[in-house]
């Protein structure tokens, strides 16, 4: 194997993903393998490397038995003993999401046996388990369409590190439960909420009235200040452990108007330090 050789690894729940982000990596000029069984890993991936046309792979895996993710251990810590550049990208989604999507293609759960959909789901997520703790990147597409997907590879797997970390900054509403893909999640309900001010309320933190009425108070500006800063103590012990993602999710009650006007306004700040920033706002319009 070519030490320095760039494998993606791509897994994650059935249904969650798995073949659009197989598609934006080979659109992106990744050499992308399917449903490779993990114990053909190490080979595929000293026989891909050693062509000088191919410089970066993508393995989609499906694990589907206890056997195969005990295979696909050790096939990782096969390529990574011999200095392959190793990223694990796991996608998921809520299991009524996932419920949804197999119902409306008429598909079973490839691990439901004679029984429904859910039963597939809990034992699909048990044997992933230590899979997704691993992982470099975690998408939640719960409430991502294929575009939002796709714009979310293209951000995380586009061109050669231009800059050291990437970091996606997610606004959200507490009310419609906590982001699955988070790494850090910040409160900011402790600020005045615009959704009292009647002039203030039909508009959304990306309208600037909205930006200035909640950056206004020192106490927002402090936790701007302080959150900068957090990521540029972190990012360096993130880049060691070979974590070049971290998605930073803000949250308010709605995730209309603080959270969404916290998160441009972190986005804006992260960007002048050099940090590469993917916005996304949950909930906004869910209202």
């Amino acid at each position: 194997m070519t030490p320095g050789f760039e494998l993606v690894l791509v897994s994650g729940m059935s249904g969650a993903g798995r073949s659009t982000a197989a598609r934006a990596l080979e659109d992106l000029g990744w050499f992308v393998i399917d449903n490779l069984p993990p114990e053909l890993l190490p080979g595929a991936v000293a026989h891909v490397s050693a062509s000088a046309d191919v410089e970066r792979l993508a393995v989609v895996v499906d694990v589907r038995g206890r056997r195969m993710f005990e295979d696909l251990s050790g096939a990782l810590e096969t390529v990574m003993a011999e200095g392959v550049d190793l990223r694990v990208l796991f996608l998921e989604a809520g299991d009524n999401e996932l419920v949804r999507r197999f119902e409306s293609s008429r598909r079973p759960h490839p691990l439901q046996g004679e029984r429904g959909i859910l039963d597939g789901l809990v034992r699909e997520r048990a044997l992933l388990g230590d899979l997704r703790a691993r992982a470099d990147l975690v998408i939640d597409t719960s409430n991502l369409n294929v575009h939002d997907l796709r714009r979310k590879i293209d951000a995380a797997f586009g061109e050669a590190d231009r800059v050291q970390l990437r970091a996606t900054v997610m606004s959200f509403g507490f009310k419609y439960g906590l982001p699955l893909d988070a790494d850090i999640v910040n409160d900011v309900r402790f600020l005045p909420n615009p959704h009292w001010v009647p002039e203030l309320r039909p508009l959304s933190g990306l309208d600037a009235e909205v930006s200035d009425y909640v950056t206004a108070l020192p106490d927002a500006r402090e936790f701007l200040d302080r959150m900068a800063g957090m990521l540029d103590l972190v990012s360096d012990g993130y880049l060691r452990e070979g974590k070049r993602y971290v998605t930073i999710a803000i949250g308010c009650t709605g995730g209309k108007h603080r959270s969404v006007a916290m998160a441009e306004n972190l986005a804006a700040r992260l960007v002048k330090v050099g940090v590469e920033v993917l916005v996304v706002h949950r909930d906004l319009g869910r209202e």
